[in-house]
């Protein structure tokens, strides 16, 4: 029953969350440890919601949209799930393209080609099947944790400061922005369409009883999944911490000083955070593009194979990056125009999980209902002021 919510947990791990992530520690130490685990707790509500629908419905989100809401809504819809396609998949690529040029010190164009031909044999396996898939993906994200496992025990962030920093509080005007930020960039729209696509029909269910046992299986799916990235994403917060702030009390404005920072602390620091990048990279990268199979396929009802797809959305990204555009702002850049897709993912989720029309008796409670919509309020709320942030005067 294990899976579902393990695809979906690798954009919590993204490259887009190392910068994050790293920027946070190395400038604030631990202080926003809490934001992280408050930002991953609510993406395990809305993530399981959408593997909810699935389930219950045997249809994803997108079609869904098709099937209820006004064709010029859809059309928009879609739209804005193609752009939020591109910017995801020029994060990941990126990601792994830096991967590779810390790991083997490949230069840009060469590791650019060479993330092409990984992306393409791992997109392969979903067509050797969904589990030989899930298992892979779920390896790479295997990876990421082991590594940054590794990173805690060697490097030895505080364990007493680290709890302190799970205490809610802020530090100046400065450190409420860097949490926005936290919040803001943490749930990513594509894999809020792709979970509920990965649950649809996966367990054929006789009767409610048996669909309740499948949500409860989910339930834990979504918790364990994505327990394991907030853990992942506090270790690289904490660990920053140690790196940046403890010793030089810096900000770091690059992937590739975290790397030059981390080979000072000896051992094999610095290349398990190039391996676990790279992992990261070429994983989300795959999974970004199924998602965007996904929103075409349930949106507009076409079906483009996935390996022309892939070769569509991955030029955004070579451009960018044989272009000699800072690779690490890329990222940043690509957080932002994500930020967008955040409303139009969001709240149809919590309309059509709250529409007994559409659920039956697995309808969200009222409780649930008033959580979720509070939950991506918040969320709207904070992507607009990280657009406010980054784009305003």
């Amino acid at each position: 029953m294990l899976g579902p919510a393990f695809v979906a947990a690798v954009a919590y791990v993204d490259p887009g969350n190392f910068a994050t992530n790293t920027q946070s520690g190395a400038q604030f130490g631990y202080l926003l440890l809490w934001v992280v685990l408050v930002a991953n707790v609510m993406a395990m509500l809305v993530q399981y919601l959408s593997a909810k629908l699935g389930i219950v419905t045997g249809r994803d989100l997108p079609e869904l949209c098709r099937e209820h809401f006004p064709r010029p809504i859809v059309y928009v819809l879609w739209g804005q799930a193609e752009l939020v396609a591109m910017a995801t998949d020029l994060a990941e690529f990126v990601g792994a393209a830096l991967g590779l040029n810390l790991v083997f010190h490949v230069p840009i164009p060469g590791a650019v080609v060479i993330t092409a031909v990984v992306a393409f044999a791992v997109l392969h396996l979903q067509s050797r099947g969904r589990r030989r898939f899930e298992i892979w993906i779920t390896a790479f994200l295997g990876v990421v944790f082991l590594g940054f496992l590794y990173e805690t025990f060697w490097i030895g962030p505080s364990p007493g400061r680290s709890l302190a920093g799970l205490v809610p509080r802020f530090s100046g005007d400065e450190s409420v922005l860097l949490a926005v930020g936290i919040v803001g960039a943490t749930i990513m729209p594509h894999v809020v369409y792709l979970h509920s696509t990965l649950t649809k029909n996966r367990t054929p269910c006789r009767d409610e009883t048996e669909r309740r046992r499948v949500l409860a299986f989910e339930r834990l799916d979504v918790v364990v999944a994505l327990g394991l990235a907030s853990i992942v994403n506090m270790a690289m917060l904490a660990v920053a911490a140690k790196v940046f702030h403890d010793h030089a009390g810096a900000s770091v404005s690059t992937l590739h000083e975290v790397h030059a920072r981390l080979a000072q602390f000896g051992g094999l620091a610095a290349l398990v955070f190039g391996v676990a990048l790279l992992a990261a990279g070429i994983s989300s990268s795959s999974v970004g593009t199924y998602a965007g199979q996904v929103v075409m396929t349930g949106f507009v009802g076409w079906k483009v194979p996935l390996f022309i797809r892939r070769a569509v959305t991955m030029l955004p990204a070579i451009g960018v990056l044989l272009a000699g555009f800072n690779p690490t702002r890329a990222l940043v850049l690509s957080q932002v125009a994500l930020s967008f897709g955040i409303p139009f993912a969001l709240v149809p989720l919590v309309l059509l999980t709250g529409s007994r029309k559409i659920m039956g008796q697995h309808v969200n409670r009222a409780g649930t209902t008033i959580t979720a919509g509070l939950v991506s309020s918040v969320i709207i709320v904070l992507n607009g002021l990280v657009l406010w942030q980054v784009l305003g005067p």
